[in-house]
């Protein structure tokens, strides 16, 4: 995981990094910071938009679960001011919910477990490697029952 070319991969790219538990932020940016990345965090996203806004990010990884607005409300936002901007979405409920790329509009739907941090890696670098964002307007906002408070 840390070897020179994945740490040369994140070199100078700024992140958005979504999340509104202190512990999944802090792990999440411990593990992309190494890789190299410049991170910078939100614990909501209406606070994500106002970054965003005032400084656009090639990528953005958000939680699904968030106060007030959801991490796909907060896809649908970015898409609207953004639509080449590469986002991920990491739920403990993607099964559950049937949280998929082409209903969250999300360029990459990870799902929280013990594999997540490999996945997490695996997904920045391919989509920062790619050259075709999604198109604009995929996302949709979608009507879901309170869950539990894992995102």
């Amino acid at each position: 995981m840390n070897s020179a070319s994945e740490r040369s991969n994140g070199a100078s790219v700024r992140l958005l990094l979504v999340d509104d538990h202190p512990a999944g932020l802090a792990a999440r940016t411990a593990v992309l910071t190494e890789l190299g990345f410049a991170i910078t965090t939100a614990s909501s996203a209406e606070e994500a938009l106002v970054k965003f806004q005032a400084e656009a990010f090639p990528l953005v990884v958000t939680d699904y679960k968030l106060p007030g607005k959801t991490g796909v409300d907060l896809i649908a936002d970015i898409r609207a001011v953004s639509p080449e901007t590469r986002i991920v979405l990491i739920s403990g409920f993607v099964d559950v919910l049937g949280l998929t790329e082409h209903s969250t509009g999300a360029d990459a739907v990870l799902t929280k477990s013990a594999n997540e941090v490999g996945q997490l890696i695996r997904a920045v670098s391919r989509l920062l490697r790619r050259t075709v964002a999604k198109k604009p307007g995929t996302a949709k906002r979608i009507a879901v029952k309170k869950v539990g408070a894992a995102g």
